[in-house]
Order: C-alpha cells, then sequence, then structure tokens
C-alpha cells in the first residue's frame, strides 16, 4: 500500500493541471469592464462629486482674458449649471480671509432660527480686525440684524457672537461645526481654524470651493437676500433704535449692473478676496478671486466678458 501512495498522487497531479513550481497558473477570471462615465458624472464635477460643485472636468474655457497683474487663483463660472467659463489656478489652496464668513453664515442659517437672539458676550467683543462696532455687551440682538452685520461690514464681533450662538456657546465647537459642514458638501480644498478668517494660519479653500459655498449662499432663503443689498438700516438696541451698515462689495456699492452679491475678504496674508455674483436676464454669472490686485476691476472684466459670451451665442 505504501509503494502504490506515490504514484496514486503522481496521477492526481497529472489528472488536476500544472500547478506547481515551474507550472503555469490558471488564467484569473476575466476583469469586469470599466466603469462609463455620464456626462456631467463625477469627473466633470471638478473638486468633488457633488450638485454644487462648479464643473472642471472640461479645460477648454469659453472666455479668454489675460490680465497683466492677475489674481494667485480665480473662477468665472455659471452659477445655474456650475459650468467654467475661465479658471485660474482653481484648485490651488489659498488664505481666504473673510470669505470663511460665507460658510459662517450658512451653519448659523442651518443652527439658529429666524426670530432667534444673539446674546452679546465678553467673548464676542474680544475681537481683532473688522467690526459692526457698536455691538452692546450683555444685550440681545435679533440673528437677522447679525447677519446683517456678517455679511456687510464684515463684522468679526458679529461672526463670533453667532458662533457662540449657534454652539452653545463655543467657538472652537463652531469651528468644527464649518468643518463638517465643509465635509458634507464633498470640498476638498477648504479648512476653516475660525468664523471671521481675521487669522490666515490654518485657514484655507480654493477658488472652486468657494464657488460651490457661494452657491449654496445664493440657494438659502434667508442669505440670499442679504448678501445682495449694498447697505440696510435694521434695528438695534442703541439710541436711535437703529443701526445703518454698508456693503463692502465694490460692484453693489458702485451699482455695477445686476449685481447679487456675495462677500469679499481681507488680510495681510491673503490679499483682497472676491465671491461676486451678477445676473442679467436668464443668465446668472459668478466670480472668485483671491489675492487680487484689483478685484473691482477684475470682477467686472470677468463678468463683462462672460455676459457677452452667455447673451450673443
Amino acid at each position: 500500500m505504501r509503494r502504490a501512495l506515490p504514484a496514486l498522487l503522481a496521477a492526481l497531479a497529472l489528472s488536476a493541471g500544472p500547478t506547481g513550481c515551474g507550472g503555469s497558473r490558471p488564467a484569473p477570471p476575466p476583469r469586469p469592464p470599466a466603469a462609463t462615465v455620464q456626462p456631467g458624472a463625477a469627473l466633470d464635477l471638478g473638486t468633488a462629486p457633488s450638485p454644487l460643485a462648479v464643473r472642471l472636468g472640461d479645460p477648454r474655457d469659453a472666455v479668454r482674458h489675460r490680465f497683466r497683474h492677475p489674481p494667485r487663483a480665480g473662477l468665472l463660472f455659471d452659477l445655474d449649471t456650475g459650468q467654467v467659463l475661465w479658471r485660474r489656478n482653481p484648485t490651488r489652496k489659498l488664505r481666504i480671509a473673510s470669505l470663511t464668513k460665507m460658510m459662517t453664515a450658512l451653519v448659523v442659517d442651518r443652527r439658529v432660527p429666524a426670530g432667534a437672539k444673539v446674546p452679546i458676550t465678553k467673548v464676542a467683543l474680544r475681537y481683532q480686525g473688522s467690526a459692526v462696532g457698536l455691538l452692546p455687551r450683555g444685550k440681545r440682538i435679533d440673528v437677522s440684524t447679525m447677519l446683517h452685520g456678517l455679511l456687510l461690514p464684515s463684522g468679526n464681533d458679529a461672526a463670533r457672537a453667532l458662533a457662540q450662538r449657534a454652539a452653545g456657546g463655543s467657538i472652537g465647537r463652531f469651528v468644527r461645526l464649518m468643518n463638517a459642514r465643509s465635509s458634507r458638501m464633498n470640498l476638498t480644498c477648504s479648512r476653516f481654524s475660525s468664523p471671521d478668517g481675521f487669522q490666515d494660519r490654518g485657514n484655507y479653500s480654493c477658488a472652486a470651493d468657494l464657488a460651490a459655498i457661494g452657491r449654496a449662499v445664493l440657494r438659502s432663503p434667508r442669505l440670499a437676500p442679504i448678501v445682495g443689498r449694498a447697505r440696510a438700516v435694521l434695528p438695534f438696541p442703541i439710541k436711535g433704535g437703529k443701526i445703518y451698515l454698508a456693503n463692502h462689495n465694490p460692484l453693489l456699492r458702485t451699482g455695477y449692473r445686476g449685481a447679487t452679491g456675495i462677500k469679499t475678504g481681507y488680510t495681510n496674508a491673503a490679499g483682497s478676496c472676491l465671491v461676486a455674483t451678477a445676473r442679467r436676464g436668464p443668465v446668472k454669472l459668478g466670480v472668485v478671486l483671491l489675492d487680487s490686485p484689483d478685484i473691482d476691476r477684475q470682477a467686472r472684466a470677468l463678468l463683462d466678458r462672460g455676459f457677452r459670451f452667455e447673451l450673443n451665442r
């Protein structure tokens, strides 16, 4: 029986085919075919598959414009479709200064109901940089007034007060909510370290992400009317009972035709930044400029060319 065992094993090996060392292995099963990408699918959406993401997949920009001193990054895009009409370094991560407040407004919009009051605390008044400037400590101010103070004069004091109100008194927790919202929006360039953007360290985004954030702001029934105002007169607990606020957006301040928003930003490290939008007839366009030598002139030049292209095709 022992003598027959080797012969029996050899016969079994031959019947199974050559699988040992020196023989070829059986062919692996065929790979499934590669998935096809439909028009408008994730690969065509830019920084991430999101309905708000601009479409960076097609590198052929319809609008051509060369600046003598260009911004470090920028975009011109269709607000409805996300089509990119002009770009410069659209996914480059850069400091964004007070453009941060667009995300602050989105988080507040979701977490603080209309008609709510915002307490003005000692922490809220421990701000640096631009401010509403008249917030009375210990008073409670309507959230709508505070959102105007955040988005028109870019109040860092308003940003801190709103952050505390939306996050149970903790600015640190509010920043975590900002980054969680960024993650849910599938933003891939963005990280936030404060509700006001005054400190540049650890606070950055890119033109493509900021376009998506701007589109989200304009989809908010509460925020869209605010960012489109050149000025506002609002109830306020000071002598006279009113506060007068002016928007920093140069397109709104100077009456650029069809301007609808959204936000400016400036620090020494970030330079001058802008997310601006405008509408003419059925065409709605947005422009993002990061570290621009002249946000007013450059935004106008891009929007003018964009409207000329869209309305004449």
